[in-house]
């Protein structure tokens, strides 16, 4: 069983959705990066998404296309991102890693040596919000084969006809956009979500991780009683960019994923 595998069933057995959080590898800078990435199981959180910073982040909004700014100027590359992997897992066997991005870097690196790199340094998951089904070849095949998720992104305009195809070789746990638009952008209101996790539970038995949006721990709680995973992203990355320094990031992301994780954990209580 996977990693991912067996964190969901764990919280599964539980009763309770897990807390996905999602960073910027390299922001505001590698060090308080990697103090973020290993503070942040200890401050609640179930899965780690952790973003590769790529020029033209198309399917993002403004705060995680500052974000990817702030890391490339401080000098992140796709290599020191699966360092701060490795030196992650010195100390933690156990959480699950997703990496997300573009394929444009992996593809500039070397699929085949990306995908043997990523394996060895403890990845789990990968989301590639710019490969289609139809371009599975490319990397999902190959990233499958070694053992590594590959998480698909559904929407609401992802209708019954074309969802089969996405979700046919979706690994890991599916990742409901709840917002038609970019990351941080707006937010679903619950009967929408219930809706579309009814109408997606129809077609997998995959874990449902819902996403974009959701921002505070009362809607990261609201999410949590339907879906099996809430995802959070564009809020952490504000407390970096309201940060005045590294260490100021560290300490205010990983308040804030607490205050998350109590909402999540809390949710289906009573």
């Amino acid at each position: 069983m996977s990693r991912l595998e067996q964190r969901f069933a764990d919280l599964k057995r539980e009763g309770r959705a897990a807390l996905v959080t999602f960073v910027t590898a390299g922001d505001p800078g590698y060090d308080a990066s990697l103090a973020i990435l290993k503070g942040l199981p200890a401050a609640g959180a179930d899965v780690i998404e952790l973003g590769m910073p790529f020029t033209d982040p198309m399917a993002d909004g403004v705060a995680i296309q500052l974000a990817t700014l702030r890391a490339l100027e401080a000098g992140q590359t796709l290599a020191k991102t699966l360092q701060m992997v490795r030196e992650f897992r010195t100390g933690n066997a156990t959480t699950p890693i997703v990496l997300m991005g573009y394929y444009n870097p992996i593809h500039r690196f070397g699929v085949e040596k990306f995908v043997a790199e990523a394996r060895d340094a403890g990845v789990d998951g990968l989301i590639i919000v710019d490969l289609p089904p139809e371009h599975d070849a490319e990397l999902a095949t190959p990233a499958q084969a070694a053992g590594i998720d590959f998480i698909r992104l559904t929407t609401p305009t992802t209708d019954d006809a074309r969802l089969p195809r996405v979700l046919e070789r979706s690994s890991g746990f599916v990742y409901y956009v709840s917002v038609a638009g970019v990351t941080g952008a707006g937010s679903a209101t619950s009967d929408q979500v219930s809706g579309a996790i009814e109408r997606l539970r129809r077609h997998t038995d995959l874990p449902i991780s819902v996403g974009f949006g959701i921002r505070t721990p009362e809607q990261a709680a609201a999410i949590a009683r339907l879906a099996d995973g809430v995802v959070v992203g564009s809020a952490l990355v504000d407390k970096v960019a309201n940060a005045s320094t590294g260490e100021q990031a560290v300490s205010d992301v990983l308040a804030l994923c607490s205050a998350l994780a109590e909402g999540v954990r809390g949710a289906r209580k009573g």
